[in-house]
């Protein structure tokens, strides 16, 4: 999506909305994720699958490919049904990064390699990150969680 934005003051119509979602099953197993975004009225749908993964990876993976596809650094208002995500780039991730990509029980964070490509991709932008529930009729959640149902179907078919 080719944007432009003023990070200080962006009036409402200079916002780049974006909708993710992703999930699998059986979790593991093979996923999809869906990306809806849409800027001055103007709508991109966007998804993929992978065989084997996790709801997780597949929420994050959506949100990475949503700010990748950006073309310019621009002001995004992303909305995700995952808390794990929303709590990872709003909350977590500082520690994380403190702690050498630990958690706070001293683990390795899980999913650290899309952990790193979001945070890479959301430095771009100037990013608000809004939680929506999930399956509780907000259209453009529903249309993502389509989406990320079809990507998964998608790629279980190319392997029949």
């Amino acid at each position: 999506m080719d944007t432009e934005s003023d990070q200080s003051s962006a009036p409402e119509q200079s916002i780049v909305e974006i909708w993710t979602d992703g999930g699998c099953r059986p979790n593991p197993g093979p996923g999809g994720w869906g990306v809806l975004l849409r800027f001055k009225g103007v709508e991109r749908e966007m998804s993929g699958g992978e065989l084997e993964t996790t709801n997780n990876r597949m929420e994050l993976t959506a949100a990475a490919e949503a700010l990748e596809s950006l073309k310019r650094p621009c002001v995004v208002h992303l909305h995700t049904d995952s808390e794990y995500v929303r709590n990872g780039i709003t909350r977590w991730h500082t520690g994380w990064v403190r702690r050498n990509w630990r958690n706070a029980s001293g683990d390795p964070v899980a999913n650290m390699d899309l952990w790193r490509r979001l945070l890479e991709a959301n430095k771009r932008h100037d990013v608000s990150w809004f939680w929506v529930k999930g399956h509780s009729g907000v259209p453009e959640n529903e249309r993502v969680d389509e989406l990320a149902t079809q990507g998964r179907i998608d790629i279980e078919n190319a392997q029949k």
